[in-house]
């Protein structure tokens, strides 16, 4: 069968995301409809450069590749503004909480914060959840946003939306599905 998702890890190469070189990879990746997932922001592990995996480059390539379906992991962290302006102008960019998830949860208001402007600029529709962190506790992970409400002081002040049931579900995995057209099942506990 065919892959559900491809990843891109482009600090280990030498070049950025937007390298002339991963052209032809892009166009297979959208001829074949197989939506990448993205490290974008900070490379964490020395001596990977993290001027590979900056945000903005992938305004070139979903410029050249509007339909390809690309997840950005991390949010862009800490370029996470831009990440956000580039999911609101273009629709086939996708907004991932992997890797930040635990630490949103430690910090919640930095995370209604950064959840709510990307609702505000992408849509509910495009943040997915992702858990890559072996030292986050899973389970309190997903019981934050699966309690996630955008506080009234943010809806006030902020102009963030309410987070509905059909936002968290998207959320905890119904839009992942959706882009690597996998059907959920219901689990109960």
């Amino acid at each position: 069968g065919q892959a559900k998702l491809c990843k891109v890890y482009q600090p280990e190469d030498d070049g950025p995301l937007n390298d002339p070189r991963m052209w032809p990879f892009y166009e297979k990746a959208q001829e074949l409809a197989t939506p990448l997932t993205i490290h974008t922001g900070m490379a964490y592990v020395p001596p990977q450069p993290g001027k590979h995996t900056h945000p903005s480059q992938l305004d070139d390539i979903l410029l050249d590749f509007p339909d390809l379906k690309i997840i950005a992991y991390h949010m862009g962290w800490p370029h996470t503004e831009e990440l956000i302006g580039l999911a609101g102008k273009h629709r086939n960019l996708y907004l991932s909480l992997s890797g930040i998830i635990g630490w949103l949860a430690h910090a919640p208001y930095r995370g209604y914060h950064m959840i709510g402007e990307a609702m505000q600029w992408a849509g509910p529709g495009r943040i997915v959840m992702g858990l890559d962190l072996p030292f986050d506790d899973m389970t309190r992970v997903v019981d934050w946003v699966r309690n996630l409400q955008m506080p009234e002081e943010l809806q006030q002040k902020w102009g963030s939306a309410p987070i509905r049931d059909e936002d968290r579900a998207g959320i905890l995995g119904l839009t992942l599905a959706k882009l690597a057209k996998i059907e959920p099942t219901k689990r109960t506990k």
